[in-house]
């Protein structure tokens, strides 16, 4: 028996896109292995042995640790409760397209979305595997399967190289065969390592699993990532990020996972940000731009904000204005006591000082750069902080995220200026099981006034361009968005 497989030429998004007249950009859709194939490769890459111990992680083979354990270890481990149904279930069409690239293609059309960067679900895995020989392998073996999968599809699909960063020297390793031998322009890096505190690692490895620290690559890092970030610059890509932060302190409820999921991706995003931006890699590396996916962008307007405000309340010369011990007036501030303390403070006058935010061994004069926390990220003034921000961060937010709305809210972020949010709908997953709605969720948002019709051109097409072409002008080159894309480089000059 054949089964139909009509499906309607020319949906509401399509006809969405027809009317915007400019270009879709999606900047996370996700896809699936088929595990056969990938098994194959990575048979290839790391031997038999190698993917006969994998397979026990493929996902659907084996049930988390969670899953496994009773309610009393649970609660003695707090293991996190993890995530459960994922996959669009409810029709073969939309489960089918998340993992085969050709029907992908095809359904991309159907939704008026011009052009996708791919986020396979393993290849966003790969790089937090704790043991090194299977990271390096499997990482390997994804970016060569999805390179192979996907590359008679690229006028419209390019998929994202996974970078392992366990060490500047892996990292690097395995950016310089993705772009140079697999031929990918597009790159994901995990948000962060997990990585064992050295004072517990004595207690032994149980211990030094729990006791982490999380390195973020910038700001108090374990190695120095700038040969990382040059070689990024050099081969011309735009890392890109799509970590979890599900099982961090405040989100290891042992019984409810979406208590776990709620800001999890926007908690992982901002950790890497604020240390790419402390940590000077904006400073030093002024043509290199980074995009967080799948958190939204609520949380970018939040930091870029809170930044400026605590560059005004805590920059170095406020401090010693403000805030120096020795300022104080202990003469005065005595009488004040004496006059107005009474009881309270009777027969304590000795003591003033200790409960009120100084002490006399923090008066002494500290090292200058001990009072600077921004002197690594280069700043001296406000506008090195929005220049900073706004031209190297980007944020990647689902098509129904109302919240989007403070990105572009130019009245209230200061300078007037908008936050890079740009379209990742994360397709293929649960909450987003159609792709061809979402070009019409989008619009919606500016059917009720939450966004202008200029802010979703924005959105959908010009803050995507920017980045992509940032430091590869030919990142669009033979794909459907060309075009457009070398007027925007004209445009641009």
């Amino acid at each position: 028996m054949t089964i139909a497989l009509e499906r309607p030429k020319k949906t509401k998004s399509a006809q969405i896109r027809e009317k915007l007249g400019y270009p879709i950009i999606d900047t996370d859709v996700h896809t699936q292995e088929f595990p056969p194939a990938f098994l194959d490769y990575l048979e290839q890459v790391g031997g038999s042995a190698i993917a006969q111990r994998f397979q026990e992680h493929l996902p659907g083979a084996s049930r988390s640790k969670w899953f496994k354990q009773t309610w009393e270890e649970r609660r003695a481990y707090r293991t996190a409760r993890p995530p459960f149904w994922t996959r669009p279930t409810k029709d073969a069409l939309n489960l089918a397209t998340i993992s085969l690239p050709k029907l992908l293609h095809e359904r991309l059309q159907e939704a008026g979305t011009d052009f996708a960067v791919v986020y396979p679900n393993l290849a966003t895995m790969a790089p937090h595997i704790g043991n090194e020989e299977m990271r390096l392998a499997v990482c390997r073996a994804v970016n060569t399967y999805h390179a192979d999968i996907f590359r008679p599809y690229s006028d419209r699909l390019t998929p994202i190289a996974a970078i392992p960063m366990n060490t500047p020297e892996e990292a690097i390793a395995e950016l310089e065969y993705a772009v140079n031998v697999l031929g990918l322009k597009a790159i994901q890096i995990p948000g962060h390592i997990r990585r064992p505190i050295p004072a517990f690692e004595k207690y032994g490895e149980e211990v030094a699993n729990e006791a982490i620290w999380i390195d973020t690559f910038g700001l108090d890092s374990k190695y120095d990532y700038d040969p990382f970030w040059a070689k990024c610059v050099e081969l011309k890509v735009v890392p890109t990020t799509h970590s979890s932060g599900m099982g961090w302190i405040n989100r290891r409820s042992i019984s409810n996972y979406q208590y776990n999921h709620i800001g999890h991706f926007a908690a992982a995003g901002e950790a890497l940000c604020k240390s790419l931006f402390f940590g000077g890699v904006t400073h030093r590396f002024p043509t290199l731009k980074f995009a967080f996916l799948e958190g939204g962008a609520a949380w970018g307007a939040s930091l870029y904000t809170d930044l400026i405000w605590h560059w005004y309340t805590r920059n170095k010369d406020h401090l010693v204005e403000n805030n120096n011990p020795g300022n104080i007036n202990r003469e005065e501030l005595l009488e004040y006591y004496t006059r107005y303390g009474g009881e309270l403070v009777h027969g304590r006058l000795d003591q003033l000082g200790s409960g009120l935010g100084f002490h006399a061994d923090l008066v002494a004069p500290l090292e200058p750069g001990d009072l600077d926390e921004f002197a690594l990220a280069g700043v001296s003034k406000p506008e090195d902080i929005r220049d900073r921000f706004l031209n190297h961060f980007y944020f990647g937010t689902e098509s129904d995220d109302t919240r989007v709305a403070q990105a572009f809210n130019r009245k209230a972020n200061p300078y007037g200026e908008r936050i890079k949010a740009f379209l990742g709908s994360d397709s293929g997953h649960w909450d987003v099981p159609d792709i061809t709605a979402i070009a019409a969720n989008t619009y919606s948002m500016v059917e009720r006034k939450i966004i202008t019709e200029e802010d979703l051109q924005y959105f959908l097409s010009i803050h995507p361009l920017e980045l992509y072409t940032s430091l590869n002008r030919d990142f669009f080159k033979g794909t459907a968005v060309e075009k457009t894309a070398d007027e925007f480089l004209t445009s641009r000059g």
